[in-house]
């Protein structure tokens, strides 16, 4: 989602130079070629069906929301406007209103998102190499420039609206715990935690320090063997439990 599309500016219109007015009018009224002439036909026809609502291309629709993550990143959620946003996608104003009433609506929906993607659960046959492989990838993402933006703002827009502190509570708590309860339960099955160890508990110990460092503390760098040690903490905890 945060890759830009590189045909997004005509994606619209079907032409290059096309402007964000012929980009709208290209998603919802494609060009219908003249009928040819023909004779008369004496039997009566039925009426062909008017069309229904337009379609929405998912190609433009992705274009917006890389859009909407680079508007975030760039100017934040309190400066971020559909216009801005519908420029920097490369479509109308229009194109953005068909998919979202609002800027509120669109990042919620995204954030939402979040919720469905999730990590994919390590399987490395050990607890504490699933804990550093995760503890990798989730340390990269946390850390890219754009994420460093938008979690810190989001979160703290949370603070004033209910609506996106539901979204982002809920991306946030079900990404992880899909992850979790993954290592958790391969864990179990091998015996390396007990059966009746506290998922909810498991998942503070292993979600916490990433988050407190990328997105509270906000350091620019890991210590050096930061993430091995902590894996292998985290697992000596989850043992524990």
């Amino acid at each position: 989602m945060l890759g830009r599309m590189t045909s997004r500016a005509d994606a619209d219109s079907g032409r290059p130079g096309g402007t964000a007015a012929g980009k709208d009018a290209a998603e919802t009224r494609p060009a219908v070629p003249p009928r040819p002439s023909r004779p008369a036909d004496p039997k009566p026809r039925s009426r062909r069906a008017p069309a229904g609502a337009a379609v929405l291309r998912p190609e433009v629709t992705e274009a917006i929301r890389a859009a909407v993550f680079e508007e975030l990143a760039a100017v934040g959620y309190a400066r971020m406007s559909i216009e801005g946003i519908a420029r920097r996608a490369g479509v109308g104003k229009t194109a953005v209103y068909r998919r979202w009433r609002s800027k509120l609506h669109l990042v919620l929906d995204l954030v939402s998102a979040l919720a469905v993607q999730g990590l994919p659960a390590p399987d490395t046959g050990s607890l504490e190499a699933d804990l550093r492989l995760l503890y990798e990838v989730t340390s990269r993402a946390l850390r890219h420039p754009v994420a460093g933006q938008i979690l810190p703002d989001l979160q703290a827009e949370a603070a004033r609206n209910p609506e996106i502190a539901e979204a982002l509570q809920k991306a946030l708590r079900e990404g992880q715990q899909s992850v979790t309860r993954g290592i958790v339960a391969a864990a179990r099955t091998r015996g390396e935690i007990r059966a009746s160890a506290d998922e909810s508990l498991a998942l503070d110990l292993i979600s916490g320090p990433l988050y407190w460092r990328a997105v509270v503390a906000r350091e620019p760098k890991l210590p050096k063997h930061y993430l091995p040690s902590l894996a292998r903490a985290t697992a000596g905890a989850l043992k524990a439990l």
